[in-house]
């Protein structure tokens, strides 16, 4: 009977304490990949420049070795590696920094931000969706979205670069509304996304911003 007891107390304990573990281990999982994504950064920044001096040398070379009719025009790389950590995400005013995942997959999702795969390249021309679930736990992903007005500042880490966005659009919109993803060749925006209200979500929580310095 005592064992019993101590059993079931036991499993009562352990109960208890699951929401605060599951808690523990998500912002675990979320702090290494912030730390996966700063250093993917830190190091693009140290290589940056040399890379970029490597690169036009090199056209400089071939332009030089087919003489005057060379085209002169550099390949661009295009796409990313879906799941690799691609930027870092930082809001001050919400106190919030995420690390920025390729795919907006459920596993992506789980602990950090997700780059829309198809939407713009984070920092170039277009519109680049950023999706994040709306945690139950105040603070954590996009939980505190819904606390940004406009002219508030967005700043994307990425590529080795230090982009500054400015909100300028905040709406509420259905789930299938997918002209929130639309963008322009001349205009470079951002689109955060997550789910509203924050308890039995029917409509998506929509944030737009323009890049204002980069």
């Amino acid at each position: 009977m005592r064992k019993l007891s101590v059993g079931l107390i036991l499993v009562g304990l352990l109960i208890f304490l699951y929401p605060f573990l599951r808690d523990w281990n998500a912002d675990r999982q979320q702090r290494d990949l912030l730390k996966e994504a700063a250093q993917i950064e830190a190091e693009a920044q140290q290589g940056s420049a040399r890379d970029n001096v490597a690169v036009h040398y090199k056209e400089l070379s071939r332009i030089l070795d087919e003489g005057e009719t060379a085209d002169s025009t550099l390949e661009e790389q295009t796409g990313y590696e879906e799941g690799s950590p691609i930027g870092i995400i930082t809001i001050s005013k919400l106190e919030l920094e995420l690390p920025i995942l390729e795919g907006a997959t459920q596993s992506n999702m789980k602990n950090a931000a997700a780059h829309v795969t198809g939407t713009a390249r984070l920092g170039e021309a277009g519109n680049a969706a950023i999706a994040a679930h709306r945690a139950h736990k105040t603070g954590r992903l996009f939980n505190r979205l819904n606390e940004l007005t406009y002219g508030d500042e967005i700043i994307i880490k990425t590529d080795g670069r230090e982009l500054i966005y400015r909100v300028g659009q905040i709406s509420i919109v259905e789930p299938t509304d997918v002209s929130v993803l639309e963008g322009d060749a001349d205009e470079q925006i951002i689109t955060l996304i997550t789910c509203d209200p924050l308890y039995e979500a029917t409509h998506r929580l929509i944030v737009q911003a323009e890049l204002v310095s980069d």
